[in-house]
């Protein structure tokens, strides 16, 4: 809808910013099952093709190359044009790549339809970063992120079966296909409800304006920040804006960026390997895999919902950042870490699951604090320091299939794979608390008496 006058201000406020929130989870999901859905293919695909274990690793992480190149440059896009014209143009690109995977007839043409695809999904989440931080307030980011980012595990849930069961009804081509007229379907519900700045939009009256725009929240879409008085500094270094420097030298940005390498691991991994682990490991059939993947998934996305809301509800209660997002992060990556090695030892379906279900839960379950702080530490080029994250997040995406491809093809197993998964978020763990301090660091902080 053009921008026009704004409903009548009188009576409360309206709730549109959480329909612009549902926009982006439904994309979200949609986003999570295509790129998901080579896991379940691959089987079948490596049977017709003639793939062997290190070339499943490479097409599992092929998209990794790709999405690291866009999604850097999708965070500048988006603070430079906005969400709305960068994300239409991201889905249109992905239909294209992901219906076009049902074509290939060879490794090769697999290897560049995979890297297509990423580079066409990219600037999803600097999108979803942006147009949050433009919707929504500083004490609400952390729900909203919550809501739009429960939509992954989601996501890999429902897709498992669904994509497991499309291919036995129309096989893995027919599968990409139908996955492509899905994707298509959200394009035209985005560019007709969807503006880059609430006042732009016919949906949002005065009220909701105000409730969107209080706490401090000095947003310009356009990447610029503003002069606004009450915009708070950062206490570590008394900055309003953030450079590119500040980006990418700030100790608490630098920190989130390394969590949220590791958590891009653990997501790669068992999004591109948990189907294959089960069938190799407990020789389950596809369809098998499928379901039996549900329940990890599912956990997942109650834990990161769960934590979204109390990462708010720490906010409130002790007007400090680190509580609400350091703690999170180092917590449920500690756990993520204790949980993954024993799974390296067990020979039991049930065991595993457990185990499995416990550490994926645990590593996505800050996933909306990784987001939160980035919109923290730099609120005006919130979108670019996303990229910046999902680079090296990109960067796991190719790493973790590829090595664990690797490690299965040479050892005959996954022990030291998991092993890997345990050093990683051991690593997280320290760094985050030692450097992420994003009290210190935050730009126009939500509670200005609680920056120490």
């Amino acid at each position: 809808m053009s921008s026009g006058a704004r409903p009548n201000t009188a009576g409360q406020p309206g709730h549109y910013r959480w329909v612009v929130v549902a926009l982006l989870f439904a994309i979200i999901i949609i986003n999570y099952v295509d790129r998901s859905a080579i896991s379940y293919a691959i089987g079948p695909i490596a049977k017709d093709l003639g793939i062997d274990d290190t070339q499943r690793g490479l097409v599992l992480g092929a998209f990794g190359i790709g999405y690291a190149l866009t999604t850097f440059l999708g965070g500048i896009l988006v603070d430079r044009f906005g969400a709305r014209i960068v994300l239409a143009a991201s889905v249109a690109l992905w239909v294209v790549s992901i219906g076009g995977t049902g074509f290939v007839q060879g490794f090769a043409l697999l290897l560049v339809a995979r890297a297509a695809l990423g580079l066409a999904e990219g600037p999803m989440f600097p999108g979803m970063t942006g147009a949050i931080s433009s919707w929504l307030s500083p004490r609400e980011r952390a729900r909203a992120l919550g809501y739009s980012l429960t939509a992954v595990p989601v996501s890999l849930a429902i897709g498992a079966p669904i994509v497991s069961s499309l291919i036995a009804w129309l096989g893995w081509r027919g599968m990409f296909y139908a996955l492509a007229v899905i994707s298509f379907i959200w394009l035209p519900l985005w560019w007709f409800l969807f503006r880059d700045r609430p006042e732009q939009s016919s949906f949002v009256n005065d009220s909701e304006l105000d409730v969107i725009r209080s706490h401090g929240d000095a947003q310009d879409n356009s990447g610029g920040s503003t002069t606004d008085e009450s915009v708070t500094p950062a206490e570590s270094d008394g900055a309003t804006q953030t450079t590119w420097r500040r980006m990418l030298t700030n100790r608490t940005l630098l920190a989130n960026y390394w969590a949220f390498f590791v958590f891009g691991y653990f997501l790669f991994f068992f999004m591109t390997w948990l189907p294959g682990y089960l069938e190799k490991v407990f020789d389950l059939s596809v369809s098998a895999v499928g379901w039996f993947s549900v329940v990890p998934w599912a956990a997942a996305s109650v834990v990161l919902f769960v934590l979204g809301h109390l990462s708010d509800t720490i906010l409130k209660r002790t007007h400090r950042l680190r509580p609400a997002r350091s703690y999170l992060i180092a917590g449920t990556q500690a756990i993520a870490a204790v949980a993954v090695v024993p799974v390296a030892f067990s020979s039991s379906l049930t065991v595993s699951l457990v185990l499995i279900t416990i550490a994926l839960a645990a590593s996505m379950g800050a996933n909306a604090s990784y987001y939160a702080t980035n919109v923290d530490i730099a609120p005006d080029r919130s979108a670019t320091a996303l990229g910046i994250m999902d680079f090296g997040f990109a960067i796991a995406g190719f790493l973790a299939p590829a090595i664990t491809g690797w490690v299965v093809g040479n050892q005959g197993g996954f022990a030291y794979a998991f092993f890997l998964l345990a050093a990683l978020a051991a690593s997280s763990v320290v760094l985050t608390l030692i450097f992420h301090r994003p009290d210190r660091d935050a730009i126009n902080h939500p509670y200005p008496s609680g920056k120490q």
